[in-house]
């Protein structure tokens, strides 16, 4: 009884790390709930599919990454504090990766966009979702930062806000490629030229 009550989040739990390093397309759903200790009968008692499952992993993933996202993005430092704040947070998280794990794994949903860029429509669909909102928290933040004069009225739109967010996903993919988590380390600054933040 115990068992049955945890089975669906120890299969969230289970698809969740295994996505993180292995991908969509190379995990099944008998290795899935192996690594969850779950029948697979009872897979198909909580979840319809792989990728009703996936859609629920990724509003898992975001839903911790939000939490974070907030955070620093909330609150009475200058904006482009809190702006830095978030994007240190995000490179803490790939180099803590890369020491506990030996890889840096990169972003779940980044991850998942690229591989899934022409399948899946359900989770691609969220995955927009979750991206359309990262780009409104950014670009709320930006507002702020325009209203302080840290940064061109002209960058405090949801254009640069998804720039900003895209070069984030970009450079964590490059980090992820060379499986270093040095590569992060240009992220702000070059997040600053990308804001024209300074400009006369």
């Amino acid at each position: 009884m115990g068992r049955t009550s945890t089975a669906r989040e120890r299969l969230l739990d289970a698809t969740g790390e295994l996505m993180q390093s292995r991908g969509y397309g190379n995990l099944g759903v008998a290795e899935i709930c192996a690594r969850a200790d779950v029948k697979k009968g009872s897979f198909y008692h909580f979840f319809e599919s792989k990728q009703a499952l996936t859609v629920e992993v990724v509003n898992a993933y975001w839903h911790g990454q939000r939490g974070c996202w907030t955070a620093e993005l909330d609150g009475s430092d200058p904006a482009l504090t809190r702006l830095q704040r978030l994007l240190a947070a995000m490179t803490t998280a790939q180099r803590h990766m890369k020491e506990t794990s030996g890889t840096v794994d990169g972003c779940l949903l980044g991850n998942l966009a690229l591989e899934l860029s022409t399948q899946e429509p359900d989770v691609r669909a969220r995955l927009e979702e979750i991206f359309d909102e990262q780009i409104d928290l950014v670009a709320a933040m930006l507002e702020d930062a325009a209203a302080e004069g840290s940064v061109p009225r002209d960058r405090a739109t949801a254009a640069t806000a998804r720039a900003v967010v895209a070069q984030l996903e970009g450079m964590v993919l490059f980090a992820k490629l060379k499986n270093d988590p040095t590569v992060l380390d240009s992220l702000w600054p070059h997040t600053l030229l990308l804001l024209g933040a300074g400009r006369s």
